[in-house]
């Protein structure tokens, strides 16, 4: 029987993260596809087998749980050259979305060409045990459940087309097992336990706080007492940073005439380290901080309101954490409003990187944690004497 593999992956609005095996790989992808047909053009003097395989994905996706089977697609940074390319859409549920499973079956099969899987020519079977996760909502709503059963029971394979290094080869995927997190729970859980589920922050476990989670599309507030989130309490919200993006991108094409490629780049003109909020126009570095700054400020606002409606039901919390990729965006934006007002007791991770990667090392902790325990269960079963 073939092994399984652990996968941990946050497959988010903005990139999909993804953890494997013991740490030893990760994966960043941008959350990105576009239809396209079987023969990519290969431009100029492109050589594929020198070429880095994640700009160059071009797969062809097959699954029953797709509503588009045997699509061909372009996934990540070559997406973002297309004119048909899609990101999700706010409003969008992530687990009904056909995009979401593209992504995560072509980061597992990224993975699965790297590893020991057996092969048949160039068909690879890989098997995995994948932690991953959905908005608060979703999971309220029961979403957690169908998603779960869209991927196990079912094979899922990706055929590599035009793809560097990989082309050619298939990959088919099944999963062995499926935990699905509510992603408030899954950061509680960063913030207090190591890789090693180990407690690495006692000040917090018995703490009341609130953890709100900035997401492309959506925001969660989670409510934590005693060392569990309260269900009944925590709140998903239809409010992500996704359609603000999409009004500077193109708020940016209308006064400077530039067109960026996806949300992502504008993502890197208001976080990078230098030259922030400027971009180039005509070769001439100019401005956008008057785009920037209006939409944000607004944005940042509507974030501040959800915070103070969910910490006025639950007065005796004492601290909020502010996490994801979101919440780097509108830092400055939310810790200037709340010096100015409220000045409640928020916290924002400095280490960008860590915020950008909490979900998918919390997914990690997870699904480690429920391999653990499922294998103690095993060895007290096999121990148990047997009954004459």
């Amino acid at each position: 029987m073939t092994k399984s593999r652990i996968a941990a992956v946050d497959v988010g609005n903005d990139s999909v993260k993804a953890i494997f095996g013991e740490l030893e790989r990760e994966l960043n992808i941008p959350n990105i596809i576009a239809r396209d047909t079987e023969d990519r053009p290969v431009i100029g003097i492109e050589d594929l087998d020198s070429k880095d395989p994640l700009d160059g994905i071009h797969i062809r996706v097959h699954s029953p749980s797709l509503k588009e089977n045997n699509v061909i697609y372009r996934v990540g940074n070559l997406a973002t050259k297309s004119i048909n390319a899609t990101e999700l859409d706010p409003g969008s549920s992530k687990s009904e979305e056909d995009q979401t499973l593209i992504m995560l079956f072509a980061t597992l099969a990224l993975d699965a060409v790297n590893s020991d899987f057996p092969r048949n020519k160039n068909i690879i079977d890989a098997s995995y045990i994948l932690g991953t996760g959905l908005p608060l909502r979703e999971v309220k709503e029961g979403k957690d459940a169908g998603y779960r059963s869209k991927l196990l029971g079912s094979v899922h394979q990706v055929e590599f087309l035009v793809t560097p290094k990989y082309q050619g080869m298939k990959v088919n995927i099944k999963f062995d097992e499926v935990k699905v997190y509510p992603e408030g729970f899954a950061a509680f859980i960063n913030l207090v336990m190591d890789n090693s589920l180990k407690i690495i922050n006692k000040d917090l476990i018995d703490k009341r706080i609130l953890i709100q989670d900035i997401g492309g599309l959506s925001t969660d507030i989670a409510v934590i007492k005693n060392r569990n989130v309260d269900d009944d309490k925590a709140q998903g919200f239809n409010l992500g940073v996704s359609e603000s993006l999409e009004q500077i991108r193109e708020e940016i094409r209308k006064k400077h005439g530039v067109e960026l490629d996806s949300r992502r780049d504008v993502v890197e003109i208001i976080t990078k380290k230098n030259d922030r909020n400027h971009i180039m126009v005509k070769g001439s570095r100019t401005s956008v901080h008057d785009i920037t700054d209006r939409i944000l400020l607004d944005l940042a606002k509507k974030q501040y309101r959800l915070l103070r409606n969910v910490w006025a039901k639950n007065s005796q919390t004492e601290i909020c954490y502010f996490v994801g990729g979101g919440s780097i965006i509108l830092k400055e934006y939310i810790k200037n409003i709340n010096n100015s007002l409220d000045g409640y007791n928020i916290d924002f991770f400095e280490d960008e990187k860590e915020s950008i990667w909490m979900m998918a090392n919390a997914y990690y902790k997870l699904i480690k944690d429920f391999i653990r325990k499922t294998e103690k269960q095993n060895t007290v079963k096999d121990k148990a004497p047997v009954k004459s």
